[in-house]
């Protein structure tokens, strides 16, 4: 059950601060203007029992900084696990979080965000009580507001803290939607048996099994190659459950859901969909590091729902058709909604999309993609509608390769250091409904919910 949001902003603004940062080499001119240091938003985004998501945003008060280092120290036995927007290590209690590539840099006032998931012990969960950055203390007032209240009275700070930037509001939706909610709906196993499997023998013969069922990954699970899946199974994965060296074949079969677990490694595709599967979601699931397809839809597969992924240090992430030859099988199916996805430096296929009309990508975080966002090929259709493109120098295009071009119609979305793509035809209309987030707002909205480990299931 996840508890009420909370927070707490800690202030450097002491002559003292100022000098500690001068000697730590932090500093080279004190401003007379602003006091120097820094502060730190520390939230609670979701908790539930053994777990919780936290967001931090640090701003630097003093003068600009070139790479940075935060440290606290949890008193309750919190550990943290999955990290963005930061490389986090943690030793006995104390936690580091270093910058990533594209937020080292902070200037006066400038602020860096990132989040993480960690795991509590479902009887106390305090928040740290101190931060340093780059070894320089920030010190000040601590509060956990709830609502307003009289200066004074526990809980209120008698100096109203410095406003900082409120982490994303919105907590990661467990709903279906797209795709997948057509021809008759996806349920996967619904209230069928729950399976836990620990290891490659039993997981194989679980998704092989026939007949509904839901099954449970733990730990992590080493193997190689595919791993057929059957009609009407649920997937899920346990806390920090990973699958690493293969991944799941969902080949002629249909309903199935596949959620909340950690794909690394794998020696062909994560997950591959093909043979005219239908009704097929996957939802919530991290993806790194593979030697093909983080997610491939082939061969008339269709009605096909792929929300609130992240995918991150890979390359081919997303192909939906597999070749320019394969338009009998495929003309009048490939219908995939791809919206709420994370993707994170991943270079190429965000999706590539072949023959599908009309394929919906919408309300995805794209940061940093070397190759580029969208491809639309081979006479398909895809709107692009209300995503967030971050220094991305090649947003959305017609054709690829060999590929001949596609139609795709662009709406709503927001740029930042990055154009505008290549736009061309018409999209055939969405079917389904659904809620279209603000396109400025989307990227606060997929890093705090995108990825395995930001769901309960």
């Amino acid at each position: 059950m996840r508890t009420g949001r909370r927070r707490m902003t800690l202030i450097a603004t002491t002559a003292a601060a100022t000098a500690s940062l001068v000697t730590a080499g932090l500093l080279t001119s004190v401003s007379a203007q602003a006091a120097a240091g820094c502060r730190v938003a520390y939230t609670v985004a979701s908790q539930w029992p053994g777990g919780f998501t936290g967001n931090v945003t640090v701003t630097n008060l003093g003068d600009p900084v070139s790479g940075w280092t935060l440290r606290w120290s949890y008193g309750a036995g919190q550990q943290v696990s999955q990290a963005w927007g930061a490389t986090l290590s943690q030793t006995g209690s104390q936690v580091s979080a270093a910058n990533v590539d594209y937020n080292g840099n902070l200037a006066t006032n400038g602020s860096a965000s990132f989040g993480f998931n960690a795991s509590w012990n479902s009887a106390s969960n305090p928040d740290p009580t101190s931060f340093t950055l780059n070894t320089v203390a920030c010190t000040g007032g601590t509060t956990t507001p709830t609502t307003p209240g009289t200066p004074g009275t526990p809980g209120t700070p008698t100096t109203p803290p410095i406003p900082s930037d409120p982490p994303p509001s919105v907590p990661p939706p467990t709903g279906l939607v797209g795709w997948a909610t057509q021809n008759g709906g996806t349920t996967g196993g619904g209230g069928a048996p729950t399976t836990t499997v620990t290891n490659a023998s039993a997981l194989t013969s679980a998704l092989n099994a026939t007949g509904a069922a839901v099954i449970r990954v733990s730990g992590t699970i080493s193997c190689s190659g595919m791993l057929r899946v059957r009609s009407n199974k649920t997937i899920l994965g346990n806390s920090g459950a990973t699958i690493a060296g293969c991944g799941l074949n969902v080949s002629g079969d249909r309903n199935v859901i596949i959620r909340n677990l950690t794909f690394r490694d794998w020696n062909d595709d994560a997950i591959n969909v093909q043979e005219s599967a239908t009704n097929i979601w996957i939802d919530h699931n991290t993806f790194s590091n593979g030697y093909d397809g983080a997610v491939d839809i082939k061969r008339g597969s269709d009605f096909v729902t792929v929300s609130w992924n992240r995918v991150f240090n890979h390359d081919k992430t997303m192909l939906l058709g597999h070749s320019d030859d394969n338009g009998a099988q495929d003309t009048g199916h490939l219908r995939v909604s791809y919206h709420h996805n994370w993707f994170d430096g991943s270079r190429q296929r965000n999706p590539r999309v072949r023959f599908g009309n009309p394929v919906h990508v919408f309300n995805n975080y794209y940061r940093a993609n070397g190759g580029y966002g969208v491809a639309s090929t081979e006479n398909a259709g895809v709107l692009v509608e209300g995503n967030y493109f971050e220094n991305v120098n090649d947003t959305y295009h017609l054709g690829e390769a060999d590929s001949g071009p596609g139609r795709l119609v662009a709406r709503n979305n927001h740029f930042v250091n990055s154009p505008a793509g290549q736009t061309g035809g018409s999209v055939a209309a969405i079917p389904y409904s659904y809620q279209l987030d603000t396109a400025s707002n989307v990227k606060s909205i997929v890093t705090a919910g995108a990825g395995a480990g930001r769901i309960t299931v």
